[in-house]
């Protein structure tokens, strides 16, 4: 066989091969791209804002230690009811006791040296005098006597100033060993309930600091108004409103849903605790407080919560599916998608405005999608507010995703038959048994 018979045999196959390809791709597309349709409808509408966090009382004290010892009383136990100035425990006394005597002792030595050096100082003023009246009478006394009588006045007098202060620090420091041995006895600052017990008697309290959670002893808290504090995005942050309604769910309770408002919405981000290290990457969320509305009385605080935070609600809003909603260009065609290596899709997808970015839906006209831009409102759980471009009662591609991101104007579509249909047996003469 020469060389052009069977060049014209591989072209007569690959012809062949290629006819039966296209009619088959033909045939598969005939009844359209298989999508969801649903009517558009007026619904009415939610926009919430979900956050997490924990519960905590609105006024808690965390109590620690001015002063370090053993303790030596006890007198409250986690969960008990304490009133303003009850006594919570007792820190050994001994040492600051002694302190107190101490200072004390210093007291009455440093009033013996006052009293010491004012005499002294009298004295010296009498010799004083004594050299002036001799040195005027006679000239039994010099200049240089009176002159020295008048400097041993002048630092006599020095000396019981002196003196007098030395009385005034001690008894500043009679005064600060009293403080620290009142600070042996800690009382609450608060009536409220022990919702924390760090510690017990015969251990041994340190000074609290703020870095050292070791330095606790306990916490009080009134626990009539409890919030919930939650870390909302920072995008989100925008269209929370102080008074804004909320609903808690709390997951020690479940299927229980406690409502609340919005009391407070931080002004500044939540920072990174000391152990952690922030990052460019890192999210940055804001702390806002939801404060529960009656309260039940066995809500603890640290549980963990999550809150959804109404920030507005439209009432028969006209509204399309979430999932119908795309995004092409200004004539309704398709971004090219930037891959791996498309240096030239990837620079468009660069130096794309937002303005060029146009939001839309596909309306099922006469078997086909029809590319209809739409200016959406807000955003409910499933459904987008419809401002412009629809009317209501037309029927939209909502599904599936794939079909929704791959659809183009005027594509031919195909609607499924619904399953209830399909599951319908065909009616037959007779009657069942």
């Amino acid at each position: 066989m020469s060389n052009v018979k069977k060049a014209a045999i591989v072209v007569g196959v690959v012809a062949v091969i290629g006819t039966l390809g296209a009619l088959s791709m033909r045939g598969g597309n005939k009844g359209g791209v298989e999508v969801r349709p649903e009517q558009v409808a007026r619904r009415d509408l939610v926009s919430m804002v979900q956050a997490s966090g924990k519960i905590e009382p609105k006024r808690k004290v965390d109590i620690s230690a001015d002063i370090s010892g053993r303790v030596v009383q006890l007198s409250v136990e986690e969960g008990q009811w304490v009133n303003q100035g009850a006594v919570l425990l007792r820190i050994d006394p001994t040492q600051y006791a002694a302190q107190v005597r101490r200072a004390e002792a210093a007291v009455a030595q440093s009033q013996a040296r006052a009293a010491q050096s004012r005499a002294q100082l009298a004295k010296a003023q009498n010799d004083l005098r004594r050299a002036e009246q001799l040195a005027q009478t006679n000239e039994l006394v010099s200049a240089a006597d009176v002159e020295n009588a008048r400097t041993q006045a002048q630092v006599a007098q020095q000396e019981a100033q002196a003196a007098t202060f030395a009385v005034t620090q001690s008894q500043a420091a009679v005064s600060e060993a009293r403080d620290q041995l009142r600070k042996t006895t800690i009382v609450a600052p608060m009536s409220g309930r022990v919702t924390r017990l760090n510690i017990e008697e015969g251990e041994t309290a340190v000074v609290g600091t703020m870095n050292n959670p070791g330095s606790l002893l306990l916490t009080i808290a009134d626990l009539s108004v409890m919030q919930a504090k939650v870390e909302v995005d920072e995008t989100d942050v925008p269209g929370l409103t102080l008074g804004d309604s909320a609903m808690i769910k709390v997951d020690a309770f479940p299927g229980r849903v406690f409502p609340g408002h919005v009391t407070r919405i931080g002004n500044s981000s939540i920072q990174p605790t000391a152990g952690g290290q922030a990052s460019d990457q890192q999210s940055v969320d804001y702390e806002v407080i939801i404060t529960l509305d009656n309260p039940p009385a066995e809500l603890r605080p640290d549980l963990s919560a999550t809150a959804e935070i109404i920030t507005e609600t439209r009432r028969n809003a006209l509204a399309v599916p979430i999932i119908a909603l795309t995004v092409r260009d200004r004539e309704g065609k398709k971004f090219k998608a930037a891959e791996e290596g498309d240096e030239a899709a990837q620079n468009s997808k660069a130096e794309r405005e937002p303005e060029d970015e146009v939001e839309g839906v596909f309306v099922i006209r006469e078997g086909k999608a029809v590319w209809v831009p739409v200016t959406i409102g807000i955003a409910g759980d499933r459904y987008f507010e419809v401002v412009r471009g629809l009317r209501g009662g037309e029927t939209v591609v909502a599904g599936s995703y794939q079909a929704v991101k791959d659809l183009e104007n005027d594509q031919a579509v195909k609607v499924p038959e619904p399953e209830a249909d399909k599951a319908a047996p065909k009616a037959k003469g007779g009657r069942a048994a």
